[in-house]
């Protein structure tokens, strides 16, 4: 009877962790949004909006970890609710390095809106991030469902932000090489394509935790990666900051 109940305590406690991450992933997933769309419509209060919005994502993650902590130290789960309980960290973790990469593009759109456009970069930036909301949904969706098919669907589209990253660095050579007026504008632009393409990897990173959750495995990382800029590691660099 004592075991039931200390069960049933560790599964109530693991339902509000779980609330907590879903309403953590709601917000990074509008921040994401909001941060492209600031950039594209170059409003400046809506960026503004997300780098506010940022400190609620992080106080989230603070409150998970602290909740997380409590239930290790209350409830000593067993090997396999321990893994469930870790995972958690895992996930908050990843969501919270998306969300600061999304207060990140929400930054450069005040320097890039006293800057001529160029040419449709910062549509194609949207495309991008919202492409990699559909991904974190997915992801999330498949964390709540444990659905191992989902998440490698997740993982597989990874490919698809890449090939899309390096499109756009391609295109900002040119850019920069046609009107070295656009060399400025064309390194903060690249900035928040490496900024969304690692958003990518971290939402891989999620679904790889689901994986492991459903099998007990972490997946093979038999993929290669897509990202092809290493042969100019000097604007590469611009993003790691």
């Amino acid at each position: 009877m004592q075991d039931t109940h200390i069960q049933s305590a560790f599964d109530r406690d693991l339902e509000g962790i779980q609330a907590s991450i879903m309403k953590m992933g709601g917000l990074v997933e509008e921040a994401i949004l909001d941060a492209a769309q600031s950039l594209e419509t170059r409003d400046e209060e809506l960026a503004e909006t997300v780098r506010r919005r940022d400190k609620v994502i992080d106080a989230l993650e603070e409150q998970i970890n602290e909740e997380v902590a409590r239930v290790i130290a209350l409830r000593a789960p067993t090997a396999v609710d321990l893994r469930i309980v870790l995972s958690v960290l895992k996930v908050s973790g990843n969501l919270e390095r998306i969300g600061d990469y999304a207060k990140n593009m929400a930054k450069r759109t005040t320097v890039l809106s006293s800057m001529a456009p160029v040419h449709d970069a910062a549509a194609a930036l949207r495309r991008m991030a919202r492409e990699v909301e559909r991904m974190l949904k997915d992801a999330l969706d498949a964390y709540i469902q444990r659905d191992a098919g989902l998440a490698r669907d997740v993982m597989e589209r990874d490919r698809d932000i890449d090939q899309m990253y390096n499109a756009l660095f391609r295109e900002y050579l040119t850019f920069m090489m046609e009107d070295p007026r656009n060399i400025t504008p064309c390194m903060h632009l690249h900035f928040i394509a490496k900024n969304t393409e690692r958003m990518g990897d971290h939402v891989t990173s999620i679904a790889e935790q689901v994986i492991y959750l459903v099998t007990g495995e972490m997946p093979e990382d038999t993929r290669p990666k897509g990202d092809q800029t290493s042969v100019n590691p000097d604007l590469s660099q611009g993003a790691a900051s």
